[in-house]
């Protein structure tokens, strides 16, 4: 599916449950199989549907006879218990179900003018000769799709807002966590002040839970959803329970905030909405509860409606938001051929389907995102919660890009010898990301130097070094030529190839990009004991020596030798790591059950500043008698030209080879960036701008080759990191996994501009303050967004079931779709595509490097010709679903 609109297919589920088996049935007893038809839904990455829980009817069993058991046993002996269970596996329209999976399976019509309708029964069967034998109860469950409200065709829809929103019952913030409870506050609510109010209480309850002793919903509707991968899904985060009593006069509608998640059952473990529909026994069709309930669960089901009515203040507020998205939902489906859940996405594909010729592709990217250029700019300050998550995320860009930078301007120092230093990698990270800012496509991409443009840095300062070139000349030219061809790559659409892009390339390379940020400071680590812990001067040796020859004349040897310090390397390691275990923590605070929701909110929100201020300040201050190393600095000017004088024939078509290796990394580099931002999963409105973000790369890079600063591109995890920060999102539990969803991201350029200025003002703090933030904590900051961005990463989960438990296994779509031994094979594929590209990456030849972004692409024929040979396509959609 494309887009990023949420389908109104729907579907229906009835759910008839039975616990007292003495009593006569209550309801019609038997399955319905009346069809719902709707209009189409648009397409989109997530289906969603409703779900109607249907009557739950008491079934009376059959009494057994003597002693014989229920189960065609013999007798038992006298007090003893046992339970047989049965399960029957009913066939429906798309095959046989069994058990529980019957509510976790795919809907196999996307159009939502299907009904499925599924029943089984499970029947406990407890055998005791005791005069305390406990009920036998018996269970039939039905499920049905039914269509979503259509407001802009059906008259009922927007009369049932009108007249029920102004007098429905609301209750705000309610701290009851029981099914009980809360009914028991939206019936007091409804019924207040009603004569009739103990009998309708007392008739309600005995019509919307099951059995008076099992509390159990009878009715109910609730949302579902496909994910990407074709999973089945609860929307958990709300129910709406409905119902129709004999002694009510008119139509009552309640709904109930609740102030903290409630688990509801099994599908509503984290329900935060409550919505109560009970009308007259006699009412019209278009009028009776179910159609009532169906008006309400479709605002309900929207996931950006529920966002702003959990930021209701008011009663006032919170019907004012359901009015308004009536009106703006019958609007918007009144302008639809295919009517649309969620506001409407301006996206028409993916941004590469956009035909042949020259430049479409480019002038189609300007077409899809100019019209949004304003509003870059004013969604990041408008909205709820806009201003705190444009403050938490700029501060988050400003540490996240200015500390790698110096951490890269280091290497390129080391590297270069002096050459490209620390300032000049801050100078061309502030130029280059308020430049992209400004005219880049996607804002939400973060730019930055990255570990392999410092490799290819070093493998033209070695080549220069070989054959007695100059360095910023050479590094010209082949920055020269890098824009050429990202120019031609963008004017001839290349770009279209990565519509042969799939997940599981995005996932290797982002998995080797967070084993480069492991690498780096680990070896940095390493040599850091090396250098100090064990030094010459470490040894008992040398010790037992200066005591026996103190003051002779081969003291001057020993004073030649560098000292031992120990200490050194110990904070080192303290402060790396602990700058990784504070970020971490900070920012999977959101899962733990400390504070409140927005207070953990706000801590991993700010879990980069704060584990990189709290470090610092601990090596800088707590450990100040410990001579921490810092990061070198070089004074002198960063905007001087380079010099062209000495070029010749060779050097022109050395650095064209040089170039177009270097064009083929950028190429690979910025659009998997881009891919992984515009993921359906983020749910983005604006569009893509694929080949318009390769345009203004190849220029933002000709102006810092100019001067001779260092070159960037799109970044991982950054950009994927930077799309989370600016996040809404809910949460889903599912078997006690609980999982984030995206619910919509504020698409704004601020965040970038805000923090690159920062950056670029931090030039001033050269070498004080900054300084004084140890190189440690610079490579903790590498190792934490290492560690962050495995989040959701499907290729590192997989790899973590080769050596997880089975019956501890996540409840995620491959896992139900896929046999085991298929998804551990195509698990197997992409390690060894991984070993391969970190082969070539790490390998200690420079010359080497060279082929790694040719490596790249090579992984595209090898997952759309070769991996299909072994895994079956039907798996392979279930496992690696292309955009």
């Amino acid at each position: 599916m494309s887009g990023s609109g949420k389908s109104l297919s729907a579907s229906l589920s009835l759910e008839e449950l039975s616990v007292d088996m003495n009593q006569p049935a209550r309801g019609t007893g038997h399955a319905s199989t009346s069809s719902f038809h709707s209009s189409p839904g648009p397409s989109s990455q997530q289906a969603t549907r409703i779900i109607y829980d249907g009557s739950n009817n008491t079934i009376p069993r059959t009494k057994k006879s003597g002693g014989s058991s229920a189960s065609g046993g013999g007798g038992g002996s006298p007090g003893r218990t046992s339970r047989a269970s049965l399960r029957k596996t009913v066939s429906s329209p798309i095959g046989p179900f069994h058990g529980n999976d019957v509510v976790g399976a795919r809907l196999a019509n996307s159009s939502g003018l299907a009904i499925q309708r599924v029943s089984h029964h499970v029947i406990d069967v407890e055998e005791s000769d005791s005069e305390d034998e406990e009920e036998v109860t018996l269970m039939l469950a039905q499920h049905e799709r039914i269509p979503m409200k259509d407001f802009s065709n059906e008259v009922r829809a927007t009369l049932d807002i009108d007249n029920f929103v102004g007098q429905a019952s609301l209750l705000l913030d309610v701290t009851e966590t029981t099914v009980e409870s809360i009914m028991d506050r939206l019936l007091a609510k409804l019924l207040e002040g009603d004569e009739k109010e103990e009998i309708i209480t007392k008739e309600a309850k005995s019509v919307l839970f099951s059995h008076d002793s099992v509390h159990v919903l009878a009715k109910t509707i609730q949302g579902t959803s496909e994910g990407l991968g074709g999973g089945f899904d609860y929307d958990q985060s709300w129910i709406c329970a409905l119902c129709s009593v004999q002694s009510l006069q008119r139509r009552h509608v309640a709904i109930a905030r609740l102030k903290h998640a409630a688990n509801l059952g099994r599908t509503s473990q984290e329900t935060r909405f409550f919505c109560l529909v009970m009308a007259p026994m006699r009412e019209k069709g278009t009028k009776n509860a179910m159609e009532t309930a169906r008006t309400f669960a479709t605002i309900l089901a929207d996931i950006d409606c529920r966002q702003l009515l959990q930021a209701a203040k008011t009663e006032e507020d919170f019907k004012r938001i359901l009015n308004c998205y009536a009106k703006e939902l019958a609007i918007q489906q009144s302008h639809s051929s295919r009517h649309r859940l969620s506001r409407p996405s301006v996206i028409p594909a993916d941004g590469f389907d956009q035909g042949a010729g020259f430049a479409r592709g480019f002038r189609a990217d300007l077409k899809r995102r100019l019209p949004h250029y304003l509003s870059d700019f004013r969604d990041g300050i408008v909205g709820h919660k806009s201003v705190h998550k444009l403050i938490s995320t700029t501060l988050f860009l400003y540490f996240a890009c200015l500390l790698p930078s110096i951490a890269f301007g280091v290497l390129n120092d080391k590297n270069t010898h002096g050459e490209i230093d620390v300032r000049k990698v801050i100078v061309s990270q502030t130029l280059g990301g308020i430049f992209f800012a400004l005219f880049g496509g996607q804002p939400l991409i973060v730019m930055l130097t990255t570990a392999p443009l410092a490799i290819y840095i070093k493998i033209i300062y070695s080549i220069c070094q070989d054959f007695d070139l100059s360095f910023m000349t050479m590094y010209a030219l082949v920055g020269f030529w890098n824009t050429f061809f990202l120019i031609v790559y963008s004017l001839c659409d290349a770009s279209r190839l990565m519509k042969w892009s799939t997940r599981s390339t995005e996932e290797i390379f982002a998995l080797f990009i967070s084993i480069a940020f492991c690498v780096d400071p680990l070896k940095e680590l390493v040599y850091n004991f090396q250098k100090n812990y064990k030094s010459d001067g470490c040894s008992e040796a040398l010790d037992d020596y200066a005591l026996l020859y103190g003051n002779s004349t081969n003291g001057t040897q020993i004073l030649n030798i560098k000292p031992c310090l120990r200490e050194n390397s110990l904070v080192y390691l303290i402060l790396m790591f602990g700058t990784l275990w504070v970020g971490v923590t900070l920012h999977s605070f959101t899962k733990s059950p400390f504070l409140d929701a927005s207070k953990r909110e706000v801590l991993a929100d700010y879990a980069l500043p704060v584990s990189v201020v709290v470090m610092s300040f601990v090596g800088s201050y707590l450990f100040r008698d410990i001579q921490l190393e810092m990061f070198p600095y070089q004074e002198g000017s960063f905007f001087t030209l380079v010099s062209l004088e000495g070029v010749n024939i060779y050097m022109v078509l050395g650095s064209m080879g040089l170039g177009f290796c270097l064009s083929l990394l950028f190429f690979m580099d910025q659009n998997i960036t881009g891919s992984m931002v515009n993921s359906p999963s983020n749910k983005l409105k604006k569009g893509s701008a694929y080949h318009l973000d390769l345009m203004v790369v190849a220029i933002m890079n000709c102006i810092l080759t100019m001067f001779g600063l260092p070159w960037i591109h799109g970044a991982l995890p950054h950009s994927p990191l930077h799309v989370h920060a600016l996040a809404d999102k809910e949460e889903r539990v599912d078997q006690g996994h609980v999982r984030h969803i995206i619910v919509r991201v504020r698409e704004n350029r601020l965040t970038i501009l805000l923090s690159h200025a920062m950056i670029g003002l931090s030039v001033l703090m050269l070498p004080v303050p900054l300084q004084y933030i140890p190189n440690a904590v610079l490579y903790g900051l590498f190792l934490y967004m290492a560690c962050t961005a495995l989040d959701d990463n499907q290729l590192f989960e997989r790899t973590m079931l080769l050596i997880t438990e089975q019956a501890a296994y996540p409840p995620n779509h491959y896992v139900r779709r896929v046999p085991q031994r298929k998804m551990h094979i195509f698990t197997f594929t992409q390690l060894v595509q991984l070993a391969c590209l970190c082969g070539f990456g790490f390998a200690p030849w420079p010359y080497l490097k060279m082929v790694f972004p040719l490596l790249i692409m090579f992984f595209l024929p090898i997952r759309h010709r070769l991996v299909p040979k072994v895994i079956h396509t039907k798996y392979l959609d279930a496992l690696d679903k292309c955009h």
